[in-house]
Formats: structure tokens, C-alpha cells, sequence
């Protein structure tokens, strides 16, 4: 069973940088596509990043680009999204998501793609 923990969500001021973690068990780590999505009050959930775990190819929404970096630790099948130069709209509740067996992230940014998602954690930026 895909099991997914997200840790390292908080409460920050704009510009400040957090970084969240994403523990992931019951599956082969390898050839996955792993991403993580956001969810604003109100709001559809969206793609911010994702990646190929056998590769490390990286995706990223225009929004986030060159402020948020998502990478991994395969030894402890762990991925991290390092998030800087944070700002008020990038408050949401953010959900790490796994594809199993998949030769690439063919849907990085799409919902129903992924098969497996974790519990969340809620990030706040402040003005």
C-alpha cells in the first residue's frame, strides 16, 4: 500500500523560505513520478513541481519557477520541495502525490494522474 507522509509546512512572512518533506513507503521508489500540489482556500488544487525518481528530469509551474527546488534522497526514498522567496499567495495546503511504474512523468500537473497521495501540510505565508 503507497504510503505518503508530508512533514515541514509552517507559518512564514513573505520572503522567508521553508522546506517540505515527503516520506515515501510500499511501493518500488524507483521509476516513480512523484509531485507536489497545492490547494488554496476556494481554490482547485494545482501542480507547483514534480519529478522523475530514475532521472531526476524536474517539472515545474510557472509560478514557482526559480523560487521552488524539488528534489530527492533515494536512500531514504524521500522527496523535498525547498521553498524560497515565499510569498502571501503561496499560502495553501500542500500534498506530495505518487505514480508507480511509469516510464515518465507523462501528467507531471495532473490530478487524476497520480495514484497515491499524502495526508498534507499546511503552509502560511504572511504579509
Amino acid at each position: 500500500q503507497v504510503q505518503l507522509v508530508e512533514s515541514g509546512g509552517g507559518s512564514v512572512q513573505a520572503g522567508g523560505s521553508l522546506r517540505l518533506s515527503c516520506a515515501a513507503s510500499g511501493y518500488t521508489y524507483s521509476s516513480a513520478c512523484m509531485g507536489w500540489f497545492r490547494q488554496g482556500p476556494g481554490k482547485e488544487r494545482e501542480g507547483v513541481a514534480a519529478m522523475y525518481t530514475t532521472g531526476g528530469s524536474t517539472y515545474y509551474a510557472d509560478s514557482v519557477k526559480g523560487r521552488f527546488t524539488i528534489s530527492q534522497d533515494n536512500a531514504k526514498n524521500t522527496v523535498y520541495l525547498q521553498m524560497n522567496s515565499l510569498k502571501p499567495e503561496d499560502t495553501a495546503m500542500y500534498y506530495c502525490a505518487a505514480r508507480r511504474l511509469t516510464s515518465r512523468c507523462w501528467a507531471p500537473f495532473s490530478v487524476p494522474w497520480y495514484t497515491g497521495w499524502g495526508q498534507g501540510t499546511q503552509v502560511t505565508v504572511s504579509s
